[in-house]
């Protein structure tokens, strides 16, 4: 599968999620979705002094590496060892694909592989992030998994690197020649390229590193000689001069799809031409003067009619000595740009050289491969093509023929690497016919060997590669494969030439052809990096040299992941390298995710990292209220008696009381949903209901919940129950967050006594497991009768640590099983156990109470003198009513001024208008309470 970015935002429920620094680490991102609304950290009570004493030495995997932290010892998680967590990992084995528990088909993904001059960014952490919970996830699953890692020789981005550092030793290129430099370049690699590795290991990429790749390595360079001796020989690589785009500065041809195009500002030249024979001009207007010298045509729209006197005749293109070029028509030509007259130069424009070739106009180059201008231009041989530009301008004003310079912006093409402008030229380079290649690859997505996601792309996809251009692969550089060309000393280039797997091979070849009497020479030339990494997915896995067997044990693999702005660059063309030389797609899927900018586009924020970390901190609080939670490993009854509690069977989930069936039974269904979401790409679904889940329901509720049964008044076997769902919760839920969290869940799965494998090989959850949606539904009731206590404790400012009085009013089905819970109820609501009383009539005292309805059926009555001094209360509400009082009398008085309200912003008006509405709102409420306190107190007294 290909995992792609795309630099828009996708709908819900698509694969493109929120992207924040993971809360395993500071460095590595996830795709947790956390909703914007607050939330409070609820941190596990004290233990009681006599319970804290039932503390044990932990088992861990790895006892006496001292590789692992634990809860009960450390405050928070280190971050510092998770290097050391990597390397325990790795040295294990885990990273390597087990065929051992026959888990299906295997699961594969080529990692992307980045530049070796490179150095981690965030798109990097994106990517490594993605494809790493991919690859959790299917290995706990147990299907045999392998993530294929390595790094792009990068031609271009190579070369410059190694060329700037020797510019900075006085030392150019060309004075140490090829060899050389070459040599100095795999010096520079192995001192300088592991650093993107090293890396994307800290950010705890799970690949094989046994299995690592460079593109230059022996065995893909072999693939890339294969790869073009077959193309060649099935007549899909041809040599030729063709327009191309050319980078001055980098000195080589670069494919379309490594140039961008930038809106910038610049200006529209108007240049007379004269009509040979004629005292007329035509003006035509370009924003590229310097290029008249190439000027083959001056063209008119056929109907135009201000021109169509002058079609057949010649103009005299300026500035050359009277050169005449034929004045033609043709409906290429726009009449509303400009002047409506275009003047033709094949050599440097891209449209032009179309419509010379298709109206059989020569084709005249003025440009240097530096970007200078060559002897076409005369006097202005030698210049910078820029320099050109200014002083030709000052030149033709000087001789009356500019008319005018007016402000224009253009689309300018720049490089990618080098970011200059690029120059459009003609040049003799390799090219690979695309339109065969691209049928079956277009065939791949319509017969659904290949499917992306989201869907929509394949309409981008399939528009691409309709309208596909031969691929320029060649590249003028020194750094890379070199094409296996070669050539006769004496013969022509473009018709004698050999193409061989090796220079022996080759003259083999040219002494059959030419006799023994021969001298050859290789192309200079380098592939196109791109057509190494074209090959990637199946070279890595060691074609053509791996035999059927053992290529098909991994091949196609399951997926590709990149950005989408290499879509074309690299996953097209992978599609149709793969078929051409493995007969089927090299991957089934492609995976597009989003482009990381910054908090005021896409997905990134440093807040959500920091609610990140609170949420490292709240699992890890919960870890250590787990463990300190469960019985000394020494008292080997209890935990027979506990792991003897089998939560995964019906029987004993319908066994359980209330809390502990609601939290086991809401855990099944969240691991079916996580379960169908990793399956379906929905990574944001899976981390925004596992993030709700543990912290919501297990940290906030259940542990909570849970102190009712360890320090109540229950008995050992209420105590035991709760022991097991604490434990048998917490571990699925480390095991749903490993592919999101490694590091941090690791450690506190190596802190679980009794667990024997490595939770990085642990077996993923089962689905389907019993659940009991009654249980569920009263477990709400009992979770609204709480908030609702709650908020009345905020709103009359209770302390947090008065108990204050409850009579619970309902039906008696509902009260029976929330009477059951009646310690459970005391403690979150924190209410006084011996005064909570279970009714179905409001208490005597009603009047006296704040009444609270939770639900159908439930409700409370809470006496407000147990709660508050009303005296005091209603002094209180009182100060704050004539407070708000002022501060709305206020606000009337804006609205009620006529010179607010006719020179004040409508936005402004508009503001203090909801103020008063609010405010006056809040009056209402504060009056009404306060009049509710104020016959309370006459009632008492």
């Amino acid at each position: 599968m290909i995992l792609l970015q795309t630099a828009f935002s996708l709908p819900t429920n698509t694969t493109t999620t929120t992207t924040l620094l993971s809360p395993c680490s500071p460095h590595r991102l996830n795709t947790l979705f956390f909703t914007h609304r607050r939330r409070q950290l609820v941190s596990p009570s004290r233990l009681s002094s006599s319970f804290s004493k039932r503390r044990f030495s932990l088992c861990v995997a790895a006892s006496g590496s001292n590789v692992f932290t634990s809860p009960e010892t450390s405050k928070s998680f280190d971050f510092a060892s998770e290097e050391k967590i990597y390397k325990w990992w790795e040295s294990q084995g885990y990273f390597k694909p087990s065929f051992e528990q026959g888990g299906g088909r295997p699961f594969v993904i080529p990692m992307p592989p980045p530049n070796v001059t490179g150095s981690l960014h965030m798109g990097h952490a994106m990517f490594v992030t993605l494809e790493d919970i991919m690859v959790r996830y299917n290995r706990m699953r147990g299907r045999p998994t392998l993530w294929l890692p390595g790094t792009d020789h990068a031609g271009i981005a190579t070369q410059l690197v190694v060329e700037k550092m020797l510019a900075s030793e006085g030392i150019k290129r060309v004075d140490l020649g090829r060899d050389e430099f070459t040599k100095r370049v795999w010096e520079w690699k192995e001192k300088y390229g592991g650093t993107i590795t090293n890396q994307i290991k800290r950010l705890g990429a799970s690949c094989d590193w046994s299995r690592e790749r460079f593109t230059l390595d022996e065995q893909l360079s072999r693939a890339v000689i294969e790869a073009f001796v077959k193309l060649h020989e099935k007549g899909l690589i041809y040599q030729g001069s063709y327009m191309v785009n050319w980078s001055p500065n980098l000195q080589t041809a670069v494919s379309d799809l490594e140039v961008e195009y930038s809106e910038e500002p610049g200006f529209l030249y108007h240049i007379k031409y004269r009509v040979a024979g004629s005292p007329d001009f035509l003006t035509i207007a370009t924003t590229r003067p310097e290029t008249l010298f190439g000027d083959v045509a001056i063209a008119v729209h056929p109907e135009d009619d201000r021109y169509s006197k002058y079609v057949g005749e010649t103009a005299i293109v300026p500035m050359t000595y009277g050169r005449h070029v034929p004045i033609i028509s043709d409906k290429y030509v726009d009449k509303d740009f400009g002047t409506g007259v275009l003047k033709i130069s094949p050599g440097h424009d891209h449209n032009d050289y179309l419509l010379a070739r298709k109206l059989g106009l020569p084709i005249l180059n003025v440009m240097n491969k530096d970007g200078t201008l060559n002897d076409v231009a005369g006097l202005f041989c030698g210049l910078d093509r820029f320099a050109v530009r200014e002083k030709l301008w000052a030149d033709l004003e000087e001789t009356g023929l500019a008319v005018k310079k007016e402000p224009h912006t253009s689309r300018v093409p720049r490089s990618q690497r080098g970011g200059e402008v690029i120059e459009p030229l003609v040049s003799k380079q390799w090219f690979v016919h695309m339109d065969p290649l691209a049928e079956k690859a277009l065939l791949a997505v319509e017969k659904k060997e290949l499917t992306i996601i989201p869907e929509r792309f394949e309409k981008i996809y399939n528009h691409w590669l309709t309208n596909i251009k031969d691929w320029c692969i060649s590249r003028q550089l020194w750094w890379g494969h070199r094409i296996p060309v070669w050539y006769v000393v004496g013969k022509d280039c473009e018709e004698d030439y050999i193409v061989a797997k090796n220079a022996e091979e080759a003259l083999e070849k040219a002494h059959e052809k030419y006799g023994k009497d021969v001298e050859i020479y290789q192309d200079p030339d380098v592939l196109d990096t791109w057509f190494s990494s074209s090959l990637w997915p199946f070279s890595t896995l060691g074609w053509p040299d791996v035999s059927a067997e053992d290529f098909k044990n991994f091949y196609p693999t399951s997926m590709l992941e990149t950005g989408h702005d290499i879509l074309f660059f690299w996953v097209a063309r992978m599609v149709m390298m793969g078929i051409e030389f493995t007969g089927t797609v090299p991957f089934t899927h492609v995976y597009l995710h989003g482009l990381i900018r910054d908090s005021e586009d896409l997905n990134l924020s440093t807040e959500r990292l920091t609610a990140n970390k609170a949420f490292t901190n709240k699992l890890w609080n919960a870890g250590k209220f787990v463990l300190q939670s469960l019985p000394s490993l020494s008292d080997t009854s209890a935990w027979e008696n506990l792991l003897a509690i089998k939560l995964d069977k019906e029987e004993t989930l319908l066994s359980l009381p209330l809390p502990e069936c609601w939290a086991v039974s809401k855990l099944h269904i969240l691991i079916d949903f996580v379960t169908a979401s990793y399956e379906k790409f929905f990574f944001g679904d899976v981390g925004r209901e596992t993030y709700d889940f543990f912290w919501s329901d297990f940290a906030d509720w259940y542990i909570e919940a849970s102190k009712s049964r360890l320090y109540g008044s229950g008995g050992s076997s209420d105590s035991l129950v709760s022991q097991a769902v604490l434990l048998y919760v917490f571990e699925n839920i480390l095991k749903l967050l490993h592919p999101f969290m490694p590091f941090v869940t690791e450690d506190l799965w190596q802190a679980l006594p009794y667990r024997k494998e490595a939770l990085i090989v642990s077996p993923w959850p089962q689905n389907s497991l019993p659940r009991n949606v009654e249980s569920i539904k009263r477990f709400e009731n009992l979770q609204a009768l709480t908030r609702a206590i709650r908020n009345v404790r905020a709103e009359y400012t209770v302390e947090p640590v008065k108990r204050i009085s409850a009579s619970v009013v309902g039906s008696a089905e509902v009260l029976g099983y929330i009477s059951k819970e009646k310690e459970v109820l005391a403690l979150l609501s924190r209410l006084d156990l011996n005064t909570v009383n279970f009714t179905n009539t409001p208490p005597g005292d009603a009047n006296l109470s704040v009444h609270v309805v939770a639900s159908e059926g439930l409700e409370a009555y809470l006496p407000l003198a147990a709660m508050v001094d009303i005296s005091s209360e209603v002094q209180r509400i009182s100060k704050r009513l004539s407070k708000m009082q002022t501060e709305y009398d206020a606000l009337i008085t804006r609205l009620n001024s006529p010179k607010f309200v006719e020179k004040a912003p409508e936005e402004v008006v508009r503001g203090v208008k909801e103020k008063a509405e609010e405010a006056e709102e809040k009056i209402k409420l504060t009056k009404a309470r306060l009049d509710f306190l104020k016959s309370t107190s006459l009632v008492s007294q």
